[in-house]
């Protein structure tokens, strides 16, 4: 089981570290990449984290989901054409992927939201209207293989959903 993490500078360090160390403990895989090459990226409350590897030499079909933490970090990827090619593949593929907060953005950009229902950050709710994904003001959304959560008090749930999704963990 594999999972990839997409950052850049400023994440939110808690949607960061609270499902990259709970997907570690059920012993998935897991491979950080960033927007910036062999950059570590910096979150918002200064905690760094080193990439694996850079964007353009991931392979989409060889990881079980994409984990996109909010803050600032999905503005910067969203501008990055490799990252939103990235999220687009995982999209179109059909394959699980889990955003916090503002992650949303990365998938906004990517064309993926379109009547998909969501939760996310309430100060991009309007925009995720915008592009027709059907905001729903709760904790967690899952819709088939997207994953949604609001911030950083979903994280336990999320983390719970995440983790049932992959079918892995103690149920």
């Amino acid at each position: 089981m594999k999972a990839l993490f997409l950052i850049a500078d400023g994440f939110e360090d808690v949607q960061f570290f609270a499902p990259y160390y709970r997907l570690r403990e059920e012993g998935v895989t897991v491979t950080v990449a960033c927007a910036a090459d062999h950059q570590p990226a910096t979150g918002l409350h200064g905690y760094t984290v080193e990439p694996d590897m850079p964007i353009p030499e991931l392979n989409p079909s060889e990881y079980d989901v994409l984990v996109i933490p909010g803050g600032r970090s999905p503005e910067r990827l969203r501008l990055r054409e490799e990252a939103v090619d990235l999220a687009r593949t995982f999209a179109q593929d059909g394959t699980l992927i889990a955003a916090v907060g503002h992650g949303p953005q990365l998938l906004s950009s990517a064309g993926a939201l379109d009547g998909k229902s969501l939760t996310c950050d309430p100060g991009i709710r309007d925009d995720m209207r915008v592009v027709a994904a059907a905001y729903r003001d709760e904790a967690v959304v899952v819709d088939g293989p997207l994953i949604t959560a609001r911030g950083n008090d979903e994280l336990p749930e999320f983390c719970q959903q995440l983790v049932a999704a992959l079918g892995i963990g103690a149920h």
